[in-house]
């Protein structure tokens, strides 16, 4: 999937570019709160504007069912416009005759964005002839879209099929990186995994194994493996049917796995709760493990230290409480800190190192929760495989 053509290797001067980004951006009152994705696709767009290029913009927002006036994308040209520093039109359709009239009309230098495209139910089908109105605005298609790059939906796959399709320069980074990573890895090559449940990170754990130096295993996914060691884990969050599997990972890897030592636990899930730190074979019948405890954040400091290569996804402990963030914090402090080569995952770890005020430490913070999870899981992105190959 790495061997990609990209914007870069086609000529797009006086051609009408039609690019699927990712605006699936959160939205409240009105108003954007964290318009990172836009940012993210400025180099690609910048760049097919100095080409010459006339630009059709695509991208989903939300899940709605049918058309939803609160998930219209006019708040977004109106940031784009903004960042751009040039006017970006908007339609109220994504495909039709004003669709076309409207992208057949653009100028070398001007930008169009079509409306939500998941307001059309052809979309999230893949419906052939979907994917075919939508190829009709374009002359070459470019994706650029990573966090919709596991979706075979018509914006992403389908099109494809109809026109010249390149990545743009975010999803060729994401591939460099994440697939540099899997591929290459200068080591020690460190994997950190937490989030809340092991059957999301089956895939990804069996696929890294063979892969990486060491993987760390944290967050609410840690007490599964606490308990496949015949640990009390108390109200903690479990897995219960993929406790076995657990056991015989812990057995196969060998020390290649390293699992908490020591916890904090709370005697309630709330944010005010009685908490101690307890030993991980230690906690008590009726608490729970909320983060991990002061021993292992130091022991995960002195792996990613000696780490030359290091891809962290899911957080430690439930970090949106600031009595239970420490362990995440702690995470991001030693990949701020180290000389690797720092990959973060997406979703709530990219989330969590914005918060610790250190994403500009990381060498790269992939744009895409599920699809970051899943190309580390060694599955084949639709959106990516429909791309030309060098």
């Amino acid at each position: 999937m790495i061997n990609k053509k990209t914007v870069r290797d086609i000529d797009v001067a006086n051609k009408r570019v039609l690019c699927r980004v990712d605006y699936n951006v959160p939205i409240d009152d009105g108003e954007i709160t964290d318009d990172t994705r836009i940012t993210a696709s400025l180099e690609t767009l910048n760049y097919l504007l100095e080409q010459g290029a006339a630009v059709v913009l695509m991208s989903h927002l939300g899940r709605p069912k049918g058309v939803d006036e609160s998930l219209r994308l006019d708040v977004v040209a109106k940031r784009l416009s903004a960042l751009l520093g040039r006017e970006v039109k908007k339609i109220d359709v994504c495909v039709g005759e004003e669709a076309r009239s409207a992208a057949s009309s653009l100028a070398p230098g001007e930008v169009l964005l079509l409306e939500n495209v998941r307001f059309d139910p052809r979309e999230e089908a893949n419906d052939p002839d979907f994917a075919k109105a939508l190829a009709e605005l374009g002359e070459v298609y470019v994706n650029d879209a990573f966090g919709a790059a596991h979706r075979a939906h018509a914006s992403t796959e389908g099109v494809a099929r109809h026109l010249p399709a390149v990545a743009g320069l975010l999803l060729a980074r994401e591939l460099e990186f994440l697939g540099g990573a899997l591929e290459a890895p200068e080591r020690p090559f460190v994997a950190i995994l937490g989030g809340a449940k092991v059957k999301d990170k089956i895939g990804v754990i069996q696929n890294l194994i063979p892969k990486v130096d060491t993987l760390v295993i944290g967050g609410g996914m840690g007490y599964t493996f606490l308990k496949a060691k015949g640990y009390e884990i108390g109200k903690s969050l479990l897995d219960e049917g993929h406790v076995g599997l657990a056991a015989e990972l812990l057995q196969s890897a060998g020390d290649k796995i390293v699992i908490p030592v020591d916890v904090v636990v709370a005697d309630d899930f709330r944010p005010d709760a009685a908490t101690q730190i307890v030993d991980a074979d230690k906690i008590p019948a009726d608490w729970e493990g909320m983060d991990i405890g002061p021993k292992t954040r130091d022991r995960i400091a002195d792996i990613v230290r000696s780490a030359k290569t290091v891809v962290w996804n899911g957080p430690m402990g439930v970090f949106e409480m600031p009595a239970f963030a420490a362990g995440t914090n702690a995470v991001a402090a030693a990949m701020a800190e180290s000389g690797a080569l720092t990959i973060i995952g997406g979703g709530d770890s990219a989330a969590a190192v914005q918060q610790a005020g250190l994403a500009d430490k990381m060498t790269h913070i992939s744009t895409g929760g599920g699809a970051s999870l899943e190309f580390l899981e060694g599955k084949a992105l639709p959106g990516v495989v429909a791309l030309l190959d060098r």
